[in-house]
């Protein structure tokens, strides 16, 4: 399947085959294709927490409006956004770089990011987003369905997955064999609405 019909098959599926389970390799081969989405600065600011504790599910299903598809699909992935990855050994980030991109770049991650909160917090989020959508064509490639979603209480669900202080959840995606069609398009916008040339 190429991208484009990827992008356009791509449906939020709700209602999953519960008795559907990925391969270890599969999970394997959707995980190293999502660890391919950008980041500014390349300081993967990404961690995939993949819930695959029954229990654990059903408790995050009860803080997330009971959500069906949360236990129901094969994968359960918390995109979760490392707030303080720019901190951690950066260096690392570069390591394959020639000499005189590292010396530029690594203490540049910390001149942009120390002491901007708001900043390290809104890069995270668009990490997650960017990797969350690689997720979900990728998954379609491989004959899955997704679904993203936020409809969680943040907090409880930092307390069901024991996050570090310095990382936050995103959203959700979960992968599975759908049970359903997705509806209709509730309705697109026409191209003139959305997409502005050079200024409004």
């Amino acid at each position: 399947m190429n991208v484009s019909q990827a992008i356009i098959e791509r449906r939020s599926i709700k209602a999953y085959d519960p008795a559907h389970r990925m391969t270890a390799e599969e999970i394997a081969k959707l995980m190293s294709l999502a660890m391919l989405s950008p980041t500014a600065f390349n300081i993967q600011n990404w961690r995939f927490v993949i819930v695959t504790d029954p229990v654990l599910r059903q408790q995050i299903r009860s803080v997330s409006w009971n959500q069906a598809q949360i236990e129901e699909a094969s994968l359960l992935i918390v995109l979760t956004a490392d707030l303080k990855s720019w901190a951690k050994q950066p260096e690392r980030y570069w390591a394959n770089a020639p000499k005189p991109v590292q010396d530029y770049l690594v203490p540049a991650i910390g001149q942009y990011y120390d002491g901007n909160e708001q900043v390290q917090r809104d890069e995270a989020m668009r990490s997650c987003g960017m990797a969350a959508m690689t997720i979900m064509l990728a998954a379609k490639e491989m004959g899955y369905d997704t679904c993203p979603m936020d409809g969680f209480d943040f907090d409880a669900v930092t307390k069901l997955l024991n996050l570090p202080a310095d990382h936050t959840p995103a959203m959700f995606v979960v992968v599975g064999k759908a049970l359903k069609e997705a509806a209709a398009r509730g309705g697109q916008l026409a191209m003139d609405e959305v997409v502005v040339y050079n200024q409004f």
